[in-house]
């Protein structure tokens, strides 16, 4: 007790506060999600995520690249995908020579030991914005599954690493480990998106992608309630992920990610797996927003909130941040 404890000697200058500190961050804490458009030489930023971009295959090998020489070691992407090419069917996810699947082999190819975790959900590719396949008004869980083992099995033909299945179906783990098994596939892993909740943090992500729901002209949910999860719900989130991993996931996510590090904690507790948090672009806009106005402090807040991540019990931080942090920790 206090005067023989004094808390503040463990504070006194930063060459102390470095020995005993609990939580450090490196750029190999962090996973860059990437968004990837049709055509060559394409590179446009979203309005929402200033320094996010919409890049072509061109571009965004050679971003990944510089992401490989500043010490990050995971990219998760994303595909922008052509109106013409939507239907409720999801089809065109599991084309051969789709742009996510031509995307995976020119990463693979110009740096091969990125590990590349392509997104596993239908939303680009459905003219509706779901998830998941329409029928009778609600979301087919299990014919969407059915399109989520063709999608990830092509996945790894073009040779990710991992899979990384956004879609929040119930049982789409242990089929997706089913059918990767099957296809030969035993070691590309599955990342899944275990506590994703229906959260409005995702609105840039979605003019990013154009995945929003929509209106049609057969009856469709209005939003994507019915299949991700309720942001009341903490015990929710680790039965989720207990399942998951009971399915065959290797890594399990929380998403969104500063406003649920006590989800992070909890997961954590629970699962004897990697964690990963998904710091995502709501998080990231409102950052670059309020620091535009001189209202933050760019680079520290950016950094704390990382740190928080990581402490709350992240493994690692899909953040939009990434490429930014890691110059910084370079330093």
């Amino acid at each position: 007790m206090f005067p023989l404890q004094r808390g503040r000697r463990l504070r006194v200058n930063e060459s102390i506060r470095s020995l005993v500190r609990e939580t450090t961050l490196s750029p190999s804490d962090f996973m860059f999600p990437m968004f990837i458009a049709e055509g060559e030489n394409v590179k446009v930023e979203i309005p929402s995520m200033p320094g996010i971009f919409r890049r072509s295959i061109d571009l965004t090998v050679e971003e990944v690249k510089e992401l490989f020489a500043l010490g990050i070691r995971a990219v998760n992407i994303y595909v922008k995908v052509d109106e013409s090419l939507k239907d409720n069917t999801g089809k065109e996810a599991w084309n051969s020579n789709g742009l996510m699947q031509q995307a995976i082999k020119a990463i693979k190819s110009a740096c091969p030991e990125m590990v590349v975790m392509p997104d596993v959900a239908l939303d680009p590719y459905s003219i509706y914005g779901h998830d998941g396949i329409i029928e009778n008004g609600d979301i087919a869980n299990d014919a969407t599954n059915a399109a989520l083992v063709k999608m990830a099995v092509s996945h790894a033909q073009a040779g990710a690493d991992f899979v990384a299945p956004s879609d929040m179906m119930d049982g789409r783990v242990l089929r997706l480990r089913e059918g990767l098994d099957a296809a030969g596939f035993h070691n590309v892993g599955i990342m899944s998106y275990s506590a994703k909740y229906a959260s409005a943090f995702y609105g840039p992500f979605r003019d990013a992608l154009d995945s929003a729901p929509r209106e049609a002209d057969v009856v469709v949910p209005k939003d994507k309630k019915t299949y991700q999860m309720d942001y009341a719900n903490r015990i929710e989130a680790v039965k989720e992920a207990l399942w998951d991993v009971e399915e065959g996931a290797d890594m399990v996510m929380v998403k969104p990610g500063i406003a649920y590090l006590d989800i992070v904690r909890e997961v954590k507790n629970a699962v004897n797996v990697p964690v990963t948090v998904f710091h995502v672009s709501g998080e990231y806009a409102m950052i670059k927003a309020a620091s535009e106005r001189g209202w933050l402090d760019h680079d520290k807040i950016m950094m704390e909130q990382l740190m928080c991540i990581k402490r709350a019990g992240a493994s690692l931080i899909s953040t939009y941040f990434a490429k930014e942090a890691a110059i910084l920790l370079n330093k």
